[in-house]
């Protein structure tokens, strides 16, 4: 069935110069040329159109059987006016640019969000033959069937209301219970629903949280070097930031400001070194916020992929004050486009996280919500993991096997597993221009300098993500890099 152009696209400009019969042809012409209109679409009965535009159907006839002759048209029987196969159609829709702003932007637009430390990340990755890129989902590791089959459940009639409610401050239930049984009780984590948020991803969740927590006469200490959108978002409040640097045991709490109001940390992963914060620092970091009378943000960052021993309680598991905020997320482990993570914390704060989420985008779409409940629900998400901790494990031998043999240094190890190394190169070699170098050779790794504060930011620090290559192109990824910076 051929496509129809709606007769609501076509309209007369009043300043218009030339005939009515030119002035179809143009905007026809037009639409063609700018890819609005696709070749076998149908255009509107010169009857319709003409009523349409209030002229004469003659009007119509003649401007179609003009831009029939030139090949922009052509005519099918008894059905009508079709777009050409032989229409000059460009292969990328840019449309016509036919104003001129004169608003001053500069002066317009009282907060600025751009000019973060967000480094650019090819889109293609996928074609490149080695991407050492972090966190994008491995297609063959994903259980596509399954997800497809509970995506399909959640569309039907018994999940009608799950999938058309305005929720406006509520969250599906299913997803919510799942949470509360059965993903925080392995974290050590008990909670109620009033105590549990949905939020879209957990960048989503940390924003929500310095949003609450944070104005420009309150303090929060960061982990440096950190993950450069946690850092952006934290600008954003206009708070006083405190950066902290981070040890092989990742943030050491007696270097937190005694005037610290909040807390931000990814023990389980520290994001980038991968440092996994020990039980009696997790202790000493408790303590000192309770001296500090300070609250704590912890980003259980990647917890799910310790394939290498068992997880570290989590720091909410171990808080008798309800001063830790604890924030999770499903697009790590199962895919970033999921965009599904979760807020846990006392019922006064998830109260009025729920409040400023409303406020902004009501709720998670339910149908996504609903979806991966019956994913986690029907132990599809367990196996999953399980299937990736597997990969994980041997990619990970394969790796550090092909960077001892060709001399590169490992910055920093998840004691648990992860799917990363923190690498450091050479003093004197600049991780981004090697980055660059290598992308002619299809090798994609992550320069490190983002993740540090200052002015004074290191250059020779970089990620190298292994959730993305198979294990027999990594070694042969690794010798491209390690002859880059010998050159």
């Amino acid at each position: 069935m051929q496509m129809a152009i709606s007769v609501d696209t076509f309209f007369l400009k009043p300043d218009a110069q030339g005939t009515l019969q030119a002035q179809i042809q143009q905007m026809i012409a037009e639409g063609i040329l700018s890819g609005r209109f696709h070749k076998g679409e149908k255009l509107p009965s010169s009857r319709k159109l003409a009523s349409h535009l209030r002229i004469s159907r003659i009007t119509v006839t003649l401007a179609y059987t003009e831009l029939l002759a030139n090949d922009y048209l052509t005519s099918r029987g008894r059905s009508g006016y079709y777009v050409s196969e032989n229409a000059p159609v460009p292969p990328i829709y840019a449309p016509v640019h036919q104003t001129s702003e004169t608003v001053d932007w500069d002066h317009a637009i009282s907060q600025r969000f751009t000019g973060g430390d967000t480094p650019e990340k090819p889109q293609d990755w996928s074609k490149y033959r080695y991407p050492f890129v972090y966190g994008q989902a491995d297609a063959t590791l994903f259980d596509h069937a399954n997800w497809r089959l509970c995506a399909l459940r959640a569309l039907g009639q018994k999940d009608f209301s799950a999938l058309t409610t305005d929720y406006y401050d509520q969250d599906d239930p299913l997803l919510i219970e799942f949470i509360a049984r059965h993903t925080l009780p392995r974290r050590g984590i008990t909670a109620r629903p009033e105590e549990i948020l949905i939020t879209l991803g957990a960048q989503n969740a940390l924003w929500l949280t310095s949003r609450l927590l944070l104005d420009q006469n309150r303090k929060a200490a960061i982990e440096d070097p950190c993950y450069y959108a946690q850092r952006d978002i934290l600008r954003q409040s206009n708070c006083q930031l405190a950066q902290v640097s981070v040890d092989t045991d990742g943030l050491p709490p007696a270097n937190i400001p005694p005037d610290t109001d909040v807390i931000f940390t990814t023990p389980s992963h520290q994001a980038p070194t991968t440092a996994t914060m020990p039980l009696s620092r997790r202790r000493d970091l408790l303590d000192r916020a309770r001296a500090l009378d300070a609250l704590i943000v912890e980003d259980d960052y990647e917890f799910e992929m310790s394939f290498l021993a068992a997880p570290s309680p989590a720091l909410k598991s171990m808080d008798q004050d309800g001063r830790v905020i604890y924030v999770g997320s499903f697009s790590k482990s199962l895919f970033p486009g999921l965009r599904l993570g979760y807020l846990v914390g006392s019922e006064p704060f998830i109260r009025e996280a729920r409040a400023l989420r409303a406020s902004v985008l009501r709720h998670p779409p339910g149908h996504i919500q609903r979806t991966a409940a019956y994913f986690l629900s029907l132990g599809h998400y367990d196996a999953q993991i399980r299937r990736m901790a597997s990969t994980l494990h041997d990619r990970r031998q394969v790796l550090e096997e092909a960077i001892a043999t060709h001399g590169l240094t490992i910055a920093g190890r998840g004691v648990y597993g992860g799917s990363s190394l923190w690498m450091r190169a050479p003093e004197g070699i600049n991780t981004m221009e090697l980055a660059s170098t290598l992308r002619d050779e299809s090798v994609l790794l992550e320069p490190g300098r983002a993740f540090f504060a200052g002015p004074d930011r290191p250059h020779n620090y970089y990620r190298i993500g292994y959730s993305s290559i198979p294990a027999n192109r990594i070694e042969q990824g690794i010798k491209r890099i390690a002859s880059a910076m010998s050159r």
